[in-house]
């Protein structure tokens, strides 16, 4: 058996604009993307005519790696710490490209610095309340 595990991003109405973002900044490569009217039926679910535009389904390769997007149907969103996405560049400059990116409209929680491990590591939310870490392989 074989298990994969790629990180699931609920969004609040702006899918479509984080999936524009995410594909901008991190090159990513759009594999999918499902409305709520695309759906046909969804068990125990009826959607509101309000939401069937928005993004039920959306998956994105950066690298070898699939990061899911879609839009709340509903549920109570919560942005928090908890959680966050851990991207490795080999570049250094990629990696600043992509800090200062993210930081437009986010907010740096730890900035972009060596560290006695990496030339550059920093910790960010971006302008959708997502938790990025940002490390340069060296």
């Amino acid at each position: 058996m074989t298990l994969r595990v790629a990180p699931n991003l609920m969004m609040d109405g702006n899918a479509k604009e984080a999936i524009q973002f995410y594909k901008d900044i991190l090159d990513a490569e759009v594999l999918s993307i499902t409305t709520y009217a695309d759906i046909a039926e969804f068990p125990g679910m009826s959607f509101s005519e309000k939401i069937l535009d928005r993004i039920a389904y959306a998956t994105l390769k950066i690298g070898h790696t699939e990061l899911k997007i879609y839009d709340s149907p509903g549920f109570s969103r919560q942005i928090g710490n908890q959680v966050a996405i851990h991207l490795t560049a080999t570049d250094p400059v990629k990696t600043k490209q992509i800090f200062e990116a993210f930081q437009e409209e986010g907010k740096v929680i730890g900035p972009l610095e060596k560290t006695s491990f990496t030339s550059a590591q920093g910790m960010v939310m971006d302008k959708f309340g997502v938790t990025f870490t940002i490390v340069t392989d060296n």
